[in-house]
């Protein structure tokens, strides 16, 4: 890998660039809410002008053309199902596309029947222009279709106008012959042309999308989060069929100042750097990085099955202590090479700490997001373009006191977030929660700590309740001396029966067997907000 990687936007995959097939989730779901439009968009103007062509045949002719009445019927129903089909979680985005495709000729089929039927009736003549032609060029405008695709959607919607008449032949008084035939099949026929043509750029035009939502040889799929300084993607590799997903930044979301984004690209680039260079089993893996062809920075990450350690104690409240000491012990083994190797995380909290099913391993421990890493031994002066415009880097409820004071962080600073961590997964509350994001920070540097005993409703091991409190010291030279020494004190923790893999499994069985399992961040077709 290097950083100067960019992407030249390829031509797709062969078999990926025809159909529906080449298209992202995300623009498929986009057709989706098309489909949604134009059905209430017929739903409503079908529907109101039925019923005023309804009340006008009435006074008009005295009377209303039974055909009328069930065509009208017909179109309502077939919106209203199209309608429902479209909101339909159950059904997959091609199937309501596919079904948009036979709305399209069915309901010019109506469109070439009853309403020259009801003109004949008015007026004696049989009109050579319909709505026909009008749908079948706006149509793929609307829900965009592959232009094979739509050619022979169109073929079909424009054989109505000469089927129509072969009905309406056989039902009224109207004589066919082969120059109505042929008069009233040339407006559609131009139509299907233009249809076709108009097809190929809105079609190539998604393509082109999707071809640059690919990230080298990953192609984007679904968002999984979205936050402040960046989006998280659910990505498929294209010829290893592995998962992953891939975080990745727009600088021009953030601010139109490019030093600016020339700081954050840095500080981005500089996570990727420092998480790949990691070998711990507990670090979460980086594939590849670089700049896409718009200019977003992304890296590839592993794509890991579970939940993170926030959504954890949220959904199943505090964690048993000797569950605790079975995750934080993994965590130190991040944060000891990561330590070794001079970089301190700044921003450890539950949200960055993913609990996951790993191979065959559950309760297994990934570090994530060194978004803020900070080289222990880097000069200020040699960096100032990653300092510059960040004063305080964390999350108000898990900062350090040097953090919120400016001053230089170590690995203490970890052990410190590290605490609030285990505060928080052992009793559901933060250390410290004040009216607003400054007043929290100044706590931390302030106010005394509540012992996590008798908060959280559990009881808590009176030496685990200790190595908390001295991990919040608002000194760092009063904390443990590094992650080592936490280990170690974890280790010598009595917290009854130890939590094993049996534990675990049974556990992960229970309350989130294989089938329901979430996906890195969260599962589900709705982001989640993150604090990326």
């Amino acid at each position: 890998m290097n950083d100067d990687v960019t992407l030249l936007r390829r031509k797709p995959v062969s078999g990926r660039s025809h159909g529906w097939s080449g298209l992202t989730p995300d623009l498929l779901e986009k057709a989706r809410r098309r489909v949604r439009f134009i059905a209430w968009l017929m739903l409503g103007s079908m529907g109101l002008g039925s019923a005023i062509d309804l009340i006008y045949t009435k006074i008009v002719l005295g009377e209303v053309d039974s055909i009328w009445v069930i065509s009208s019927v017909v179109v309502v129903a077939i919106s209203t199902g199209l309608l429902f089909a479209a909101y339909s979680p159950r059904l997959a985005h091609l199937t309501v596309l596919h079904l948009a495709l036979v709305y399209e000729v069915v309901t010019c089929l109506l469109v070439a029947t009853v309403l020259p039927s009801l003109m004949i009736d008015l007026t004696g003549q049989y009109p050579y222009m319909t709505w026909v032609t009008p749908l079948i060029i706006l149509f793929p405008l609307i829900v965009p279709s592959p232009p094979r695709v739509t050619l022979v959607t169109a073929l079909l919607a424009a054989a109505t106008r000469p089927l129509g008449l072969i009905i309406l032949d056989s039902v009224t008084s109207l004589e066919v012959d082969a120059t109505m035939l042929f008069l009233s099949s040339m407006s559609p026929a131009f139509a299907v042309v233009l249809a076709y043509a108009s097809s190929r750029v809105v079609h190539g035009i998604n393509l082109d999308l999707a071809n640059a939502e690919r990230m080298g040889s990953y192609q984007l799929e679904s968002r999984l989060g979205v936050g402040g300084m960046g989006e998280v993607w659910r990505a498929q590799h294209q010829l290893l069929a592995r998962p992953a997903a891939i975080k990745l930044i727009r600088p021009e979301s953030l601010t139109d100042d490019p030093l600016r984004q020339h700081v954050i690209l840095a500080r981005f680039e500089q996570e990727a750097q420092a998480t790949a260079a990691m070998q711990s089993p507990h670090t979460i893996d980086i594939y590849d990085f670089g700049i896409a062809q718009s200019g977003a920075f992304y890296y590839v990450m592993e794509f890991l099955s579970g939940l993170d350690l926030d959504e954890l104690v949220q959904r199943f409240g505090p964690l048993p202590p000797s569950r605790l000491v079975h995750l934080l012990r993994q965590i130190c083994s991040s944060l000891g090479e990561a330590h070794a190797r001079g970089l301190i995380h700044r921003d450890i909290k539950p949200a960055n700490i993913y609990v996951c099913r790993y191979g065959r391993e559950v309760d297994f421990v990934k570090v994530l997001d060194f978004g803020l890493v900070k080289f222990e031994r880097e000069e200020q002066e040699t960096s100032p373009r990653l300092t510059t415009e960040v004063s305080v880097g964390g999350t108000p409820g898990f900062i350090a006191p040097e953090q919120v004071l400016g001053k230089e962080a170590d690995g203490r600073t970890d052990i410190y977030s590290l605490g609030c961590t285990a505060y928080w997964a052992l009793t559901g509350s933060f250390v410290f929660q004040g009216g607003n994001a400054l007043e929290t920070m100044m706590m931390h540097v302030n106010a005394a700590p509540q012992p996590p005993v008798g908060r959280g409703g559990q009881m808590i091991p009176s030496d685990l309740d200790r190595l908390v409190l001295t991990c919040l010291e608002k000194d760092p030279a009063d904390r443990p001396r590094d992650v080592d020494e936490v280990a170690e004190m974890l280790a010598a923790c009595d917290v009854g029966e130890p939590w094993t893999q049996e534990t675990a499994q049974a556990w992960w069985e229970a309350n989130l067997p294989a089938s329901e399992r979430t996906e890195i961040r969260r599962s589900g077709s709705t982001p989640r907000r993150l604090e990326v």
